[in-house]
């Protein structure tokens, strides 16, 4: 297989244009905070951002002016408060406005197997009662052909020109090992065009295949990796580092003033060179607080011939 590592900055520099689909996808950690971080360095313009918990890195990346159109189903400081950015757009079209295209959770996670499967709609029953197809004209209803008559809701396939998620290991031709929460990661980048894989580490093809179950995204499926210690803060990684809870509660405060937003961006990503840089900024004390202890799984005997 090929070695299809690579560095951030080519990486973003060769599958994100300007104007395409986007996907970042993590749900509660592995959330791809680096890649979002370059995509703002390099001034990508005009962005359909698709993200199903769209959090911190959705509102730098309007911050950044790098997303013009929102597609998600949740919208939040991740409970500890608002995004200031985003409300800001949304609200009162400050400093410009943003299109949004909301769904909810399950409407999302359906719209990527459809993009993932290549159909044309994937069905579902969860927006009966629902407001969203009120504000939302792509929820349609379709006959179901086997039953009499029934009306099921269903979604559009989507489709990212891109999709970027961040993981635990993988090795140099892209098998990527996920494990936690593994979210819709693998769904999102199948229904991808390209796919970037940003991953904690390296590890050898031995690795991979002593725990094949583990591989959540083949490396079929997989255009570039690229090695980005940390690079999910201030999410988690499971196993290598905690979620920045302080980070978290300080942002509602940074976003609530547009000034204070654009200074914060200015220092911690524009000014940055890269995201190694930006963690030696943050400090070895934050990380010796994020750091966490061994809880190892126990083996599993996956049988060889004799």
């Amino acid at each position: 297989m090929p070695d299809k590592t690579t560095t951030m900055r080519d990486a973003i520099a060769e599958f994100v244009r300007d104007g395409d689909t986007v996907s970042l996808e993590g749900f509660t950690h592995l959330i791809p905070t680096a890649a979002g971080h370059e995509i703002i360095r390099q001034r990508r313009r005009g962005l359909t951002l698709v993200r199903m918990t769209a959090d911190i890195v959705t509102d730098q990346l309007l911050a950044g002016g790098c997303v013009t159109k929102l597609i998600s189903s949740f919208v939040g400081n991740s409970s500890a408060g608002s995004l200031g950015e985003l409300r800001r757009r949304i609200e009162h079209s400050d400093p410009e406005p943003l299109e949004f295209e909301e769904y909810s959770h399950y409407g999302m996670i359906c719209r990527y197997l459809a993009g993932a499967q290549r159909l044309p709609f994937y069905p579902l029953r969860s927006y009966g009662g629902s407001d969203l197809p009120s504000v939302n004209p792509g929820l349609r209803k379709v006959t179901s052909p086997y039953e009499d008559g029934e009306q099921v809701y269903v979604v559009p396939p989507v489709n990212p020109d891109v999709t970027i998620v961040h993981a635990q290991r993988a090795d140099r031709s892209g098998n990527t090992q996920i494990w936690g929460l593994t979210g819709i990661q693998a769904e999102a980048v199948y229904a991808a065009k390209r796919a970037v894989v940003v991953v904690e580490e390296i590890v050898s093809d031995e690795v991979v295949r002593s725990d094949p179950n583990r591989t959540v995204i083949p490396a079929h499926a997989v255009d570039a990796v690229v090695v980005c210690p940390r690079g999910a803060h201030p999410s988690f990684a499971q196993g290598y580092y905690d979620r920045d809870n302080a980070f978290y509660r300080a942002w509602s405060q940074i976003s609530k003033d547009p000034e204070r937003l654009r200074t914060w961006l200015t220092e911690w990503v524009l000014d940055t060179r890269d995201h190694a840089e930006y963690v030696d900024k943050q400090g070895e004390q934050v990380w010796t607080g994020l750091a966490v202890g061994d809880a190892y799984s126990e083996p599993v005997n996956y049988g060889r011939r004799l």
